[in-house]
């Protein structure tokens, strides 16, 4: 009888955790595999059929009123709009009832994160200040979740559970303010009349979740025209998701359940497809240009530098003041790790890198080359040195037993 409070706390928190890390673990897998192959792709003979298919246009609609983009954009603005619904839920159940649903669970986290944004977009600025490229500020801000659960998934039973937990949060605390980047610094000339359009069809969705209505029917048609009103505004369509997911109900789990089902989705497909379609680039020239070029130079060092600093540095400013308190069984060599892969920012950092350089080619394909190079040297060492740094630790026993 003793231990049943303590076995459903692990059904309730430790097992949807878990569960989220490997489909998290195995989709970084993937999502590597489709970066490697488009970059083949890019490289080969077949490059012109592969910038041929994404650049395919195709509309849907009526000749009065129609989307019309080429695969790229449907990718970009429709696909990943189910990935930032996701993401939304994500956040969502995590400030209602997970991690970050008080102060002294989301302090530590917290704190990372804005360490983790503020340094390395002002090392970027550092080298593109009034300059053209200073759009891609907001690059190396990122941190992608799947790539870095995957490099901790590598470390096998020595890592924390509390570290998975801690480089989670903070991840998650990263895409809500890449969205919040994205919604007040990435957007065109705004349509008052799309917008006021938008914000109806929300105050239709916010009354009915107040309602208890559980039909996603519901959710789904007042969604996808939401969706349609966000894209026509100017702002980037893929808010729609986030906006939705804000009004998803908990009650009922149908927020938990919707989640479930739609997280192997965005991770085995989704995200793959995306990195896939924007993963490519031709390579011309030496690649020591990457490490002269003021953008992919600014990226590299945003993502590996500025991540490590800056969570690093104020986690521990963090604990010193009191602030927060460190997790069980972490130490901050084990937060300088964790930092480290936190430079990992693959899916955002191209996603914003898109919406920075849309009228420069040349630009894209610089941040796209500082991204990977960055990304890739944020794992490989970030691996190297946490490995060291858990070599002296004991496995852990499982906790999915």
């Amino acid at each position: 009888m003793q231990n049943k409070p303590r076995k459903n706390l692990k059904s309730i928190i430790v097992n949807p955790f878990l569960q989220f890390v490997k489909i998290e673990s195995a989709g970084g897998i993937i999502l590597l595999s489709c970066a490697v192959l488009a970059m083949i792709a890019a490289n080969s003979p077949v490059t012109q059929y592969y910038y041929g298919l994404f650049n395919t246009r195709f509309m849907i609609g009526f000749e009065f009123f129609n989307i019309n983009k080429p695969l790229l954009l449907w990718i970009n603005d429709g696909l990943m709009a189910i990935f930032f619904f996701v993401v939304g839920l994500e956040i969502k159940r995590e400030l209602l009832a997970g991690e970050l649903s008080s102060f002294k669970k989301a302090a530590l986290p917290g704190v990372a994160a804005v360490g983790g944004m503020v340094i390395p977009a002002l090392i970027f600025t550092f080298f593109n200040y009034n300059k053209v490229s200073i759009a891609g500020w907001g690059i190396p801000m990122a941190t992608d979740i799947a790539f870095a659960l995957g490099i901790l998934s590598l470390l096998g039973k020595r890592v924390p559970l509390a570290l998975k937990v801690f480089l989670t949060a903070f991840a998650i605390i990263d895409d809500l303010g890449a969205v919040l980047v994205i919604a007040f610094f990435y957007t065109s000339e705004l349509s008052t009349t799309s917008l006021l359009f938008a914000g109806g069809l929300y105050f239709i969705l916010a009354a009915g979740s107040r309602k208890g209505i559980k039909n996603l029917f519901f959710y789904i048609f007042f969604g996808i025209f939401l969706w349609i009103a966000i894209l026509k505004s100017g702002v980037h369509a893929t808010i729609a998701g986030v906006l939705l997911a804000t009004v998803i109900p908990m009650s009922g789990g149908m927020l938990k359940n919707l989640e479930h089902q739609l997280h192997p989705w965005v991770a085995f497909f989704i995200m793959p497809v995306f990195a896939f379609a924007n993963s490519g680039v031709t390579i011309e020239g030496s690649l020591a240009d990457v490490f002269r070029n003021e953008i992919s130079l600014g990226i590299i060092l945003g993502l590996f530098f500025g991540k490590m600093l800056g969570i690093w540095s104020f986690t521990w400013l963090a604990v010193k003041t009191k602030i927060a308190e460190m997790p069980e069984n972490v130490t901050m060599n084990m937060i300088f790790g964790a930092g480290i892969i936190g430079g990992i920012g693959f899916t955002m950092s191209l996603f914003i890198g898109g919406l920075a350089y849309t009228d420069s080619a040349e630009m894209l394909t610089y941040a796209k080359l500082g991204i990977l190079t960055g990304s890739l040297i944020s794992g490989v060492i970030g691996y190297y040195i946490l490995s060291l740094i858990l070599s002296k630790r004991s496995p852990q026993p499982s906790a999915e037993k």
